[in-house]
């Protein structure tokens, strides 16, 4: 790995810092139908330098952790950890993320490297069970009881607020689901 400083972030440096929002509502499913849960969150995205594959491909990686807390009773009830990583030579941006409920995905999009109309960097990826590129792994109870079939992620930041969109397709209590994740987040 190279020192920090040396290294092409692209998109992803406006990332970096530890992040807070309290405007979050996650709407997931439940056997009888919808359920809606406020929430506050801290997102801490660390650079850690780059790597190089096969001495041909170096990409750029920020690791991350995001604790999610329900508005109601503070109780933790999602907690995330991964990476962020730029291909700089491919236009690439790349999200691997771990849940602790054993499921775990690589999503991927391309990034033409210019800001948004509005001057901000937006981040797009999305990974699904049947992409040859992007893909979803999951545990044999989790396939058979709450599968995970797509996943799409867009962040926008501008300047040091940072929002996102969340969208999780999920087969659940007998039918197809779209949980979604939302926030806006402050950079601390």
């Amino acid at each position: 790995m190279s020192e920090n400083n040396d290294i092409d972030y692209g998109p992803l440096w406006g990332l970096i810092g530890v992040w807070k929002g309290d405007k979050g509502l996650d709407v997931a499913p439940e056997p009888d139908g919808t359920e809606n849960n406020p929430y506050h969150e801290t997102i801490a995205f660390s650079a850690i330098g780059d790597v190089t594959n096969a001495e041909s491909q170096t990409l750029a990686a920020i690791h991350y952790r995001q604790i999610v807390q329900r508005k109601s009773n503070d109780e933790i009830f999602h907690d995330e950890t991964g990476y962020w990583m730029w291909d700089a030579a491919a236009g690439l941006i790349m999200h691997s993320l771990n849940i602790p409920r054993a499921v775990s995905l690589l999503a991927g999009g391309e990034h033409n490297g210019k800001e948004n109309v509005d001057g901000g960097i937006v981040l797009e990826v999305s990974a699904g069970l049947n992409d040859k590129n992007w893909q979803i792994i999951q545990s044999p109870f989790m396939e058979k009881n709450a599968r995970t079939t797509a996943f799409h992620h867009k962040i926008t930041i501008n300047n040091d607020r940072l929002a996102y969109s969340e969208t999780t397709i999920l087969e659940i209590y007998g039918k197809e689901f779209e949980h979604t994740d939302k926030n806006e987040l402050v950079r601390q």
